[in-house]
């Protein structure tokens, strides 16, 4: 998942100006300044061990910090612990087990009761693991890597390493149906890559066409079979500026029910079966809100502003409250003028202009709700 997704305002500004509804039933309920330094990509909410995991990144300088998973309690927001030295982008619990997995290389599992470390997993050492999926069915851990754009599955009764499944292109977020079949948003490909959870083999890629591209969020409606795919760009040729979408479609056969605008470049997707919605987050501080009417009537219900940099999202389903993260930053540095003829230096990984440093203590775990 990417670490960085703004710049999306503009596209916001337009949704708002078309008419697109602000207020609504939803608002921050709660806002945790939790503090620590370090980045921080995938949020991941286990409701039924009501713990809260959060992967952060090292930090370099006067006042190191290893790369580490927090941990926080799912009710109050305050700390609970952490994995140590593991440098994740993402983590998943298996319940049955009871064992907790982080997408870090090597692959980290503890004991999701008592958090001491269980082992570390070697996995393929040119992947680069991202996004990752606990699937209820078999009990299987999903790694998702966008350099060899495939899945390392593991057992996660044991931790013991099945195999790998070529996806066709760099995954993003992933769901599961709890039947056998997991489903992959490919970011660069805009499909939907269809995995059969026995064989671990691709069965069917569903199409986007020019609906959306630069998907990074997926959810699904389990009982009606319906996947909500958050995408970053929709129109071809390339719209500007970006025109985000969220395309809805059918799980079953991949057909496109409809597509709705999003307030910002998605980077993560839930659903929330209790209430019939869908939520998408961005990275330029909204969170759009998707009503499923019916298995075939979808509406924007709400466009909720949240906070800068709050893009990956995760359900407590207990509660019924979404959960999201963000942090304040400095001003960014002077720009440096580049000699004639090369191209000014970017930040965050090339994908924009650099960005100042994180305000200290700012990082914050905001919990949205009605």
């Amino acid at each position: 998942m990417r670490r960085n997704c703004l710049g999306f305002a503009a596209g916001f500004a337009m949704l708002a100006s078309a008419g697109i509804a602000q207020q609504g039933p939803y608002k921050v309920l709660k806002t945790a300044k939790v503090g620590a330094t370090g980045g921080f990509d995938y949020i991941y909410a286990d409701d039924a061990g009501r713990k809260l995991y959060i992967p952060r990144g090292a930090v370099q300088g006067a006042t190191p910090m290893p790369a580490r998973v927090t941990i926080f309690d799912l009710d109050t927001l305050a700390p609970a612990g952490e994995i140590p030295n593991t440098r994740a982008n993402g983590a998943a619990v298996d319940v049955k087990s009871g064992h907790g997995f982080a997408s870090s290389k090597p692959v980290a599992m503890w004991d999701t009761k008592t958090l001491a470390l269980i082992k570390t997993i070697d996995i393929d050492p040119k992947s680069n693991p991202d996004g990752i999926l606990a699937d209820p069915f078999n009990q299987r851990i999903y790694v998702f890597s966008h350099p060899t754009m495939d899945a390392t599955v593991i057992d996660a009764k044991d931790g013991t390493v099945l195999g790998t499944i070529d996806l066709g292109g760099a995954p993003e977020q992933a769901v599961s149906d709890g039947k056998g079949h997991v489903y992959v948003v490919i970011q660069d490909k805009s499909n939907v890559a269809v995995v059969d959870a026995k064989t671990m083999k691709v069965t069917a890629h569903y199409e986007f066409g020019d609906k959306g591209s630069r998907c990074n969020g997926l959810a699904l409606d389990l009982k009606n079979h319906v996947l909500f795919a958050a995408c970053g760009q929709s129109g071809m040729p390339v719209a500007t500026p970006p025109q985000p979408m969220m395309v809805i479609l059918n799980a079953q056969d991949g057909k496109i029910i409809t597509s709705l605008p999003l307030a910002g470049g998605s980077d993560g997707a839930v659903f929330n079966p209790a209430t019939m919605e869908a939520f998408s987050s961005h990275g330029n501080g909204t969170m759009t809100i998707v009503k499923e009417n019916s298995p075939t009537s979808f509406e924007v219900e709400q466009n909720l502003q949240t906070m800068t940099g709050a893009k990956t999202l995760t359900l407590d389903s207990k509660t019924n409250h979404i959960l999201t993260m963000a942090a304040e930053y400095g001003p960014p540095p002077a720009p440096v003028t580049p000699p004639a003829g090369e191209a000014p230096p970017q930040g965050r990984g090339g994908r924009g202009p650099a960005r100042g440093p994180m305000v200290p203590d700012s990082f914050s775990i905001l919990a949205v709700g009605r």
